[in-house]
């Protein structure tokens, strides 16, 4: 495991702080793999050894001891920061990344977090202001979590780890899971406990006197500055690539990339492949159902390179990992393809230790079809009650009757789009189960207590809070903000460290996603075509035939799996006593959702999601019950 502690830190206005950094360890990788260790605290923790293998240990500090570190994620330009600080007469100890931040912040005090490129997640105990900086990278790569009780605060990489805590509450959040069935995560700055929350993206945290104070340090500008020559724009998306991906490949171990045949993930192999001396290894995750199988795509990209290319076929038999994927996600989690993720994880840690990936490219370019829907449901002036209730009605029953990415399917959800009115079209979309879908789920008490909280809310206030100028624009933003650290970046993260992997995404580096920031949204998606700009930059590199070809995303046979060999799994975890007696859900609603999707209706995505709350709940909650008396419901038969 990769983390700021092993089990959790606790500080308290205690001087002898170096001893009580780090706790307790919590070790998921294999055996053989590389760890720094923390020679100084009690027990230690543990982060994954890419850089400074032999003198990366943890925690770091200044000279004087008056600073102390430590830190998770990697610092790609830490090499400059360091000649930088040693020019300024500060000495080090090791030759890594970690010992910068105990010197950055002695020179910038907490402004230290504009100067680091990268992804990390780092706490700085100010030894002789008696004051705690946490504080976590620009698009949320590595997480975070605290908890404060006025007298200590405590943080952790992972939400197990806290847990360990015999002082810490184990109430579900309420609040957390409403928006968990809305959007298949839980949102920051919740957590699935009470009392703990997780510090969002591009925010440090300040813990002194007992006060916590949480502030948001960068968000990209939007700002369309001029007219844009597509030539070149076109050039500066190549230089920005490779010069992304150049600083991303260093490591003292070896490095590769998944390969998923899209444009992204392909871009970054081309990237690396043009500036490595040796070949790259890549890796790719196929299915049995071919409507899901991108590895003939994969192929045409790695045969051009000349890659060492490896690939993996899941199928239904490999769906025994699921216990474990809950136990490895500290909260519910409903993203399937975390499926692949975790296999394609596994698959490269037997070959390299750092793999880079194409994350990022989708918000950065406009990669998504959903971004094509909003362009044309700009044009649709807000309907009259009436017709939006119809609107919404017939777009909610064509989309569920359809496959993904058919024409019956986006003409469903643009009937969806145009229900709402601008600003809550984007959320309503992103949806997974509607608030009437919710108030029927519920039991009453549990409906009575979120009967005022509106899921969508969360994104229409970042959409609201953008200065872009378009709608466009303004879910970039939304997406950037909510869905890419919330869903996609959460699902890598604790894939590749479950593995003992280490992964990259070149098109998160902050300058790349600042200077797309300013582009015209025009130059990214025009009427029904996506990520323009991105897809003629890089055609110099890729076939021309992956080019045309639409996008599939990294889905699963999810409902027909539910129909077959899940089938059992899903009814047993979900009406057996041990889920009712949790008094949350209508036993009676779950069961017609069952009913329905095994004679053909698509309820995959919701059914899912109570799956894996149920599944989280049993590696995570058991035996203690969670739930709150006040939010419960009779228990069956009562």
């Amino acid at each position: 495991m990769c983390g700021i502690a092993g089990t959790a830190s606790t500080l308290t206005p205690d001087p002898d702080l170096v001893r009580r950094m780090c706790d307790v360890i919590v070790h998921r990788g294999p055996d053989g793999a590389g760890y720094h260790h923390d020679q100084h605290a009690s027990l230690g923790m543990r982060r994954l050894a890419v850089i400074d293998v032999a003198t990366g240990d943890q925690p770091v500090r200044n000279e004087d001891d008056t600073v102390v570190a430590v830190f998770n994620g990697e610092i790609y330009n830490y090499p400059e920061l360091r000649r930088e600080l040693a020019a300024k007469g500060h000495r080090f100890r090791g030759q890594g990344d970690s010992e910068t931040l105990a010197h950055l912040y002695e020179e910038h005090g907490d402004d230290l977090v504009h100067r680091l490129r990268g992804m990390f997640a780092f706490a700085i105990w100010d030894r002789a202001r008696r004051r705690l900086l946490l504080a976590r990278d620009r698009v949320g790569k590595k997480p975070l979590y605290w908890r404060a009780d006025g007298t200590a605060i405590h943080f952790a990489s992972e939400l197990k780890s806290l847990a360990q805590d015999p002082g810490m509450s184990r109430d579900i959040d309420l609040d957390a899971l409403h928006h968990y069935l809305t959007y298949l995560y839980v949102p920051a700055p919740l957590s699935i406990y009470e009392g703990v929350r997780k510090l969002p993206p591009a925010h440090v945290l300040v813990w002194e006197d007992g006060k916590v104070t949480v502030r948001r340090y960068w968000q990209p500008d939007r700002t369309v500055r001029g007219p844009v020559d597509e030539r070149e724009a076109e050039e500066r998306t190549r230089e920005l690539l490779l010069e992304a991906t150049r600083i991303r490949m260093v490591s003292d171990r070896p490095v590769g990339a998944f390969l998923s045949g899209g444009i992204d993930s392909s871009a970054v192999v081309a990237a690396m492949a043009m500036q490595s001396s040796e070949r790259v290894k890549t890796f790719s995750i196929g299915f049995e159902d071919s409507r899901y199988d991108e590895r003939s795509k994969a192929r045409m990209v790695a045969e051009r390179y000349g890659t060492d290319h490896h690939e993996m076929v899941v199928g239904a038999g490999m769906l025994d990992v699921l216990p474990r994927l809950a136990w490895h996600f500290d909260e519910p989690f409903a993203d399937s393809s975390a499926i692949p993720s975790f296999y394609v994880a596994q698959l490269s840690r037997r070959h390299v230790t750092v793999a880079l990936n194409g994350d990022g490219g989708d918000e950065c370019f406009g990669g998504y079809q959903r971004y094509a829907l909003v362009n044309q449901a700009g044009r649709i002036p807000p309907l009259p009650r009436h017709l939006a209730a119809m609107s919404a009605r017939v777009g909610d029953l064509i989309t569920r009757r359809s496959g993904f990415g058919s024409l019956p399917r986006r003409i469903g959800r643009l009937l969806q789009f145009a229900a709402e009115p601008p600003s809550r079209r984007y959320a309503t979309l992103m949806s997974c189960f509607k608030p009437e879908q919710k108030t029927e789920l519920y039991c009453d008490p549990l409906r009575e207590r979120l009967a005022g909280t509106d899921s969508r809310l969360l994104l229409e206030k970042i959409f609201r809070g953008s200065s872009a100028s378009t709608d466009l624009g303004r879910i970039l933003d939304v997406d950037l903000m909510s869905y890419l650290p919330g869903d996609l970046l959460v699902k890598v993260d604790i894939s590749t460290m479950a593995n003992s992997l280490e992964a990259r995404s070149p098109f998160l580096d902050h300058h790349l996603l600042e200077w797309a920031a300013t582009l015209p949204t025009g130059l990214l998606v025009r009427g029904g075509r996506t990520k323009m700009l991105l897809k003629r930059a890089v055609a110099p590199w890729l076939p021309a035939e992956l080019l045309h070809l639409p996008k599939q995303g990294f889905g699963v046979p999810l409902a027909a799996w539910l129909r077959g060999e899940l089938r059992d799994l899903a009814h047993d975890a979900l009406t057996d006593d041990t889920a009712r007696g949790r008094g949350l859900f209508r036993p009676e609603v779950v069961g017609r959702l069952l009913r329905q999707h095994a004679a053909g209706a698509d309820h995959s995505a919701r059914l899912w999601a109570l799956l894996q709350f149920e599944l989280w709940h049993r590696a995570h909650a058991e035996p203690r019950e969670l739930v709150g008396a006040e939010a419960r419901c009779p228990g069956p038969g009562a």
